[in-house]
């Protein structure tokens, strides 16, 4: 009995260092795949390529010297094409709707470039005006009978 206890206790021992070193050899690969401990400092990044159509989940490809890296990145479904995704404005709130052209305007200044993006510093938006909204009138509910 002592001698199946012993025997067990060795392979428990056996086999945990085996698995710490799986996983020591598990994150020194992950590191030199993205490129962790790289030499270069200049990267430069083009914007991100959705997998499909022309938003969600795609890939940005970097550039350093003659190295190359490939970036998981998103494409937000609701991004301004003309402003690209990796440009980050902060916009202040609607004007008054122009009846000459029928539209609201509003401008933004750049918050954020995101992985060297070009971006312009200003850039102006606009939608349509709302079309005319019915207004209730606002009378007394009654509630039972009008004596």
């Amino acid at each position: 009995m002592r001698r199946l206890f012993s025997t067990v206790v060795v392979l428990l021992v056996a086999l945990m260092i085996v698995t710490t070193e799986a996983g020591k050899n598990k994150k020194e690969k992950g590191k030199g795949a993205k490129g962790g401990a790289s030499d270069c400092a200049e990267w430069r990044y083009g914007s991100c390529v959705p997998n499909n159509r022309d938003c969600g989940v795609g890939v940005r490809e970097g550039t350093c010297n003659d190295q190359m890296r490939k970036l998981k990145c998103k494409v937000p479904c609701n991004w301004k094409k003309e402003f690209g995704a990796d440009c980050k404005y902060k916009f202040g709130s609607w004007g008054e709707c122009d009846t000459a052209t029928g539209s609201k305007n509003r401008s933004g200044t750049l918050k954020k470039a995101l992985y060297n993006a070009e971006c312009q510093p200003t850039v102006k938006v606009s939608k349509p005006c709302p079309a005319k909204t019915k207004t209730k009138a606002k009378g007394k509910k009654g509630r039972g009978k009008e004596n």
